[in-house]
């Protein structure tokens, strides 16, 4: 998949492409510095570009198979589900915005990072998570009753661990504190039962216990409702806690990508190993940052993006950018070095 962008200096490709796979209760970790294109890339995947955004590419969603990908985003069914057993498949980019709606929230949801941002502070949390079960429920069922909606708000919050969730369907976002508004969001994706959760750093704004409270309860819900889990952080050791897979995002492009046990212990590409070089560690020792920043989308190296910035580049880095090349049966990096 790619995404194009109008500027002043013509097109850029934010995502470059871009496939990637999430198996029904598995999760991958999207990992990269700012600017690297992956909330970019979560909002492709939600139908939220920009105004004047384009996808190239194939960008479907499959019910009734157990993989998924970002270029073939398959899931099992969700438990709502089970007993349907033809398979269907929807190509995201032929999608109309009405069509869009049908899918954001009934199929593929959204965690944001920061929640008082994302939350109407005028509303009581419950009325907000009730809109958004009527915003995405299909146009064929009848309208839902007072008490089954309200029913369906309790038990979106019971999911998401809130306690007590009648009084809080009552309160207004700053009535609670970070932890319990980012439950409320997570009430609020779960709430229309999606086969695909999208998180976009959703616990960098906690403090470091409640931090690691909404991992487990992410990590809980996703075996629980076999959700595909796509983690999008800049922290490798959130990554090391969540995810079964890893994904290396660098100027746009997938430079790693793998097991996250293989690429966490042997990272192959030299900006991953840069990445876990600068990330803090409970031992002492000096961090070794990398040097240079993130290119801009449109003053693009010819060759490897990272080149620049590598301390281990040759001649040929800057010729073309390089394939993925496998690096072993779970792992692969875009290198000349492989």
């Amino acid at each position: 998949m790619t995404v194009e962008l109008p500027t002043a200096q013509g097109w850029v490709r934010p995502v470059n492409e871009v496939s990637l796979q999430i198996g029904a209760g598995e999760c991958l970790g999207l990992v990269g510095e700012s600017g690297s294109g992956k909330t970019m890339l979560s909002l492709a995947l939600m139908g939220l570009l920009p105004v004047g955004g384009r996808v190239n590419g194939e960008v479907s969603l499959v019910e009734g198979e157990a993989r998924a990908d970002n270029k073939k985003i398959q899931n099992q069914d969700s438990p709502d589900r089970i007993g349907a057993t033809a398979t269907t498949r929807k190509n995201l980019t032929t999608l109309t915005e009405a069509e869009w709606r049908a899918v954001r929230g009934q199929q593929i949801a959204m965690i944001f990072q920061e929640p008082m941002t994302s939350l109407n502070p005028v509303m009581r949390v419950g009325q907000q998570i009730e809109e958004a079960i009527r915003a995405h429920q299909p146009a064929h069922q009848s309208k839902m009753s007072k008490a089954t909606l309200r029913e369906r708000v309790i038990t979106a919050m019971r999911q998401a661990a809130l306690n007590e969730p009648e009084r809080r369907a009552e309160q207004y976002p700053h009535q609670l504190s970070g932890g319990l508004r980012q439950r409320a969001m997570i009430a609020m994706a779960l709430a229309s039962g999606p086969l695909l959760l999208i998180a976009d750093e959703p616990t960098t704004a906690l403090d470091v216990t409640v931090q690691k409270e909404i991992l487990q309860l992410l990590q809980k819900l996703r075996r629980e409702l076999r959700l595909g889990l796509l983690f999008i952080t800049h922290d490798l050791g959130v990554v090391a806690q969540v995810a079964d897979r890893v994904a290396v995002m660098y100027a746009g492009r997938i430079v790693e990508e793998g097991s996250a046990a293989q690429v966490l212990a042997t990272p192959k590409h030299p900006y991953t190993q840069g990445l876990l070089g600068a990330s803090p560690r409970l031992e002492r020792g000096k961090l070794t940052p990398i040097p240079g920043s993130v290119p801009q989308l449109t003053q693009l190296p010819p060759g490897c993006a990272f080149e620049p910035r590598c301390a281990v580049r040759r001649s040929d880095c800057c010729v073309v950018v390089p394939e993925l090349r496998k690096a072993s049966p779970q792992q692969a990096a875009r290198c000349v070095l492989i």
